[in-house]
């Protein structure tokens, strides 16, 4: 597979990354799917402390008895900052948190679990309203010194959030994970319907994408398949939009003899923006699928073809 730099860090990355937060319990379920992983040259894996209360990242550690060596082959990014319900007492919220406190343990259990010395990439998972970005430097600052984490970035945030997190942290952040898929488009399309009177149409990505890109913060795309409903899963609730892109992306990949799930992932490759999708299926074949996106090259009036039907329109 094809490589990319992670924004503006050294690290090179496969174009796809899997994410662990599906990985099952089982130990041989799990290895199975990080087994055809690497198979298919993904050497990028995202987890999150919250992933299973930690024992996604627990149970992923096996693959170091299988597979000695591996760790400096691969790179490991993990998230930190949403606290589930009932976590400290019954009547705990769900809630984020980025305190120097919360951002250390969580990072020292990230380790623990993955049974690593460092993390490459830590990412705020979600933005905390309550943060204080002095708090966190403290917390990179510290971190990155004693060698624990290598680089730092963000999830869910917009160009504002990171502008202010920027104003006393003094890492670069590399990347910024957000929902971006051809059904959920509002980060490219906001771009497109700027300025409009058009009934219904809001403005939401805040020129994240721009953003990101003068800045040199790759985007990770999550749920990159639209959670497998243009690709074989059931719609519970299907709308016409979501009907007409299924049968767009399966004549799409009749065309071109690969999987519908390579054309979703060659829909977000073919962006400039370097985006690196990250897969969240735990099917072995579906990984495979996936990965075919790496040899698709979709023109610019199938990408567009693409983009109509998602967002369930013509561009203006």
């Amino acid at each position: 597979m094809k490589e990319m730099r992670l924004g503006g860090s050294p690290l090179q990355v496969s174009r796809i990354g899997l994410g662990c937060m599906r990985l099952s319990d089982v130990r041989s379920e799990a290895m199975a799917t990080v087994r055809a992983a690497l198979e298919h040259g993904i050497n990028f894996f995202d987890h999150a402390d919250v992933y299973g209360r930690g024992k996604r990242e627990q149970v992923f550690s096996a693959i170091w008895e299988e597979r000695p060596g591996l760790r400096d082959q691969i790179l490991l990014q993990s998230k930190c900052g949403i606290c589930p319900a009932g976590d400290s007492g019954a009547r705990a919220p769900t809630r984020y948190d980025f305190s120097y406190e919360h951002i250390v343990q969580s990072v020292e259990g990230s380790l623990r679990r993955l049974k690593t010395d460092h993390l490459d990439v830590l990412l705020l998972h979600r933005p905390d309203a309550l943060v204080e970005p002095e708090e966190v430097a403290q917390a990179f600052d510290e971190l990155h010194r004693a060698g624990k984490v290598h680089f730092f970035g963000v999830s869910n945030h917009t160009a504002a959030q990171i502008q202010f997190l920027q104003t006393c942290v003094g890492q670069p952040l590399i990347a910024n994970q957000l929902e971006l898929s051809v059904l959920h488009s509002q980060l490219i399309n906001d771009g497109i319907v700027f300025n409009r009177d058009d009934l219904g149409v809001t403005s939401r990505s805040e020129g994240a994408l721009e953003f990101c890109r003068i800045h040199n913060i790759t985007i990770q795309a999550w749920s990159p398949l639209a959670r497998g409903v243009l690709s074989g899963n059931a719609v519970t609730s299907p709308e016409a939009r979501m009907e007409q892109t299924a049968a767009l992306v399966a004549q799409l990949a009749a065309e071109k003899g690969v999987s519908q799930e390579a054309i979703l992932i060659a829909w977000l490759l073919r962006h400039p923006a370097r985006i690196q999708p990250i897969i969240g299926t735990t099917n072995p074949a579906r990984i495979a699928a996936a990965c075919q996106a790496d040899k698709v090259e979709l023109s610019r009036e199938e990408w567009y073809s693409l983009f109509e039907a998602g967002r369930g329109g013509r561009v203006p």
